[in-house]
């Protein structure tokens, strides 16, 4: 058929060498950048985008998915001073989402095992 194969949405081609990301500096503004994430959609472009703008550094960030069947992120950075560039925000941004991630996972995992206790107790009452 026509269709692409379904694992081409996530897996990366290692036999062309294609990268998971990849950046390329602005050549008018110097702390500015684009940044591509391949295989990847408005799911993580959107998280990374939100979590950057609560940095005070950033000035600016965007990003684009430019088609349904295209699974590429472009991402443009723009940081407020010389000092700062677009790739150690970017890290910092992706560390404080995975702080986040393993909070959100610990309050799950505490809530459900509190469930669970709570449905076993309640089990044996209602006998």
């Amino acid at each position: 058929m026509n269709a692409p194969e379904r694992t081409a949405a996530f897996t990366l081609d290692e036999d062309n060498d294609e990268r998971k990301i990849t950046y390329l500096p602005s050549p008018q503004i110097p702390n500015a950048g684009t940044f591509t994430f391949n295989k990847e959609d408005h799911t993580m472009g959107n998280l990374i985008r939100h979590q950057l703008l609560r940095n005070p550094n950033v000035h600016f960030v965007g990003y684009m998915h430019p088609h349904p069947l295209i699974h590429r992120i472009d991402m443009k950075i723009q940081t407020r001073d010389g000092t700062t560039n677009p790739g150690d925000v970017l890290l910092e941004a992706i560390d404080d989402l995975t702080t986040e991630c393993g909070q959100l996972q610990e309050k799950f995992d505490d809530a459900m095992s509190k469930f669970e206790e709570e449905e076993h107790g309640n089990t044996g009452r209602n006998m």
